[in-house]
């Protein structure tokens, strides 16, 4: 009987010791969701597609892109916040559905304080504006004194209400004294298709989005909205150099996950991603779509976080800009 009972028992450890744990030796057991609030085509789409190729080798585990766009980023920021917090939905966000949505909006089915746990920082890029080549501008100037007396016909277009490039737009038309009129779209893709096609005139988006459409002379760059002109584009001003000093604006990705999700997943992916961001080949693509690769710790991605709610907090009492 003793003999059968030790049996027993040592049979139920050996069991139990077979579970798989959440642990940096497990995990991950299965592909990992990455999402992305945007459509297909815009720069987060670009940089979530090469971290993820990168993010699959190092974790010997695929990391498929999931595009959940809609609402200014909010809709796929939602479902990561609302994922179960094992590691395998993650979220490659950028500010406005986690620093700019919290500010804006007066009710979200999330809190990106609360609900999403910070992994680590991206990448940062410029943005630059740009108009349809039909426009009859070649300069800051010129669109100034276009649109000074044109105040009818110049539409701008962004990611969407209350999106980076939006509260940006907004900041332009102030600074200048310029009408026009504001055009949402559901990313940065269908914002860029319609801007060459001629629905609207002119836009403030990443460098990696557009300047291949500026190469291709689909579209023409006025001015880029960072303190140095671009490496990559040496000939296209600054903000600053065409007549708006200090005018300087972009966006930002970042890695999230759901709340809760284990701190040993959390520093994995950590690890997995800083490895990433370090490598050669993601820092000859990104510096080719004048991507800026980050990679930092949790705490400092949440620190850096916070500074931004504060930042578009002051901007947007500025603009007085609200949305329920």
């Amino acid at each position: 009987m003793v003999r059968r009972c030790i049996l027993l028992l040592s049979s139920l450890v050996m069991g139990l010791s077979l579970q798989p744990a959440h642990s940096q030796g497990s995990w991950p057991l299965e592909p990992i969701k990455l999402v992305v609030a945007y459509p297909p085509g815009g720069s987060t789409d670009t940089a979530a597609r090469i971290l993820a190729q990168r993010l699959s080798q190092n974790l010997n585990q695929q990391v498929v892109v999931d595009n959940r766009a809609g609402a200014g980023g909010t809709i796929g920021a939602a479902s990561v916040a609302r994922a179960k917090p094992d590691g395998y939905t993650i979220l490659l966000a950028a500010s406005p559905e986690v620093a700019i949505a919290p500010v804006v909006m007066e009710k979200m089915n999330y809190d990106p304080k609360v609900d999403l746990e910070a992994i680590s920082m991206v990448g940062q890029v410029p943005f630059v504006l740009v108009v349809n080549p039909a426009l009859p501008v070649k300069t800051l100037q010129e669109l100034i004194e276009y649109g000074k007396k044109n105040p009818t016909k110049l539409n701008y277009s962004s990611f969407g209400t209350n999106t980076s490039n939006h509260l940006i737009g907004e900041q332009f038309k102030i600074l200048t004294g310029i009408k026009a009129t504001h055009v949402p779209y559901k990313g940065s893709g269908p914002s860029i298709t319609d801007l060459m096609g001629g629905q609207v005139q002119y836009t403030f988006d990443t460098a990696t989005a557009v300047m291949g459409h500026v190469e291709a002379g689909k579209l023409r760059a006025i001015a880029v909205a960072t303190p140095e002109r671009l490496a990559n584009a040496p000939t296209i001003p600054t903000m600053s150099e065409a007549g708006l000093p200090g005018f300087v604006g972009g966006t930002w990705f970042g890695l999230l996950a759901p709340a809760n999700t284990p701190p040993d997943v959390i520093q994995r992916l950590n690890k997995e991603t800083r490895a990433a961001l370090a490598s050669k080949d993601i820092q000859t693509k990104f510096a080719e779509l004048n991507i800026l690769p980050a990679g930092d710790s949790p705490a400092e991605f949440r620190a850096f976080i916070d500074a931004e709610i504060a930042k578009w907090k002051k901007l947007t009492a500025q603009l007085d800009l609200t949305s329920k």
